[in-house]
């Protein structure tokens, strides 16, 4: 238990800070799985329709990546890496559609 009336009040904040970093956190593992589900159903079945999904969920996961490395949430190497990861598993699936 805090000794002090400021270190009460960090602890608040840091309590504060942990649950709104866990959300943003939860929430770009959650756009990633949604991306990399797309992704699987578009390799299986490729289409325009399934392309443009794909591209909506790796917009929407980067957008996340992005907000959360903006407000401290993760380092920025780590959203690099994130986003590098995204694109890595669009590339070979997109270079053989358009090769067929």
């Amino acid at each position: 238990m805090a000794n002090s009336k400021s270190a009460l009040k960090r602890a608040k904040i840091a309590e504060r800070n942990r649950l709104r970093n866990k959300s943003y956190k939860s929430a770009v593992r959650t756009l990633m799985k949604n991306y990399f589900a797309a992704l699987t159903t578009y390799a299986a079945n490729p289409s325009p329709e399934q392309e443009k999904e794909v591209q909506s969920r790796m917009s929407d996961a980067y957008s996340k990546i992005d907000k959360a490395v903006k407000r401290g949430v993760i380092h920025p190497n780590n959203g690099a890496r994130k986003k590098s990861r995204l694109a890595k598993k669009l590339k070979p699936i997109t270079q053989a559609t358009a090769s067929t």
